[in-house]
């Protein structure tokens, strides 16, 4: 195996822009992200449904037939 070809592996802070700090190792130092575990709404409870163009309205109307003869 050669020697010195790995990258240098270093205690780094990813720094998110709700304000979130995050001690990790990495190759790179001071990691900056636009989201994070904290504020993305996946993990936060707040996602929203967006509905385009009534597209979720459209295929509840079109299904809405199988769903009524799976109750009878």
């Amino acid at each position: 195996m050669k020697a010195d070809i790995h990258p240098k592996y270093t205690e780094t802070n990813i720094k998110c822009a709700c304000g979130n700090i995050l001690e990790v190792g990495s190759t790179k130092e001071n990691i900056s992200v636009e989201i994070c575990s904290k504020c993305h709404p996946f993990f936060t409870g707040k996602q929203k449904l967006i509905d385009t163009a009534g597209r979720i309205e459209r295929f509840r109307r079109k299904y809405e037939k199988f769903q009524k003869k799976a109750e009878s």
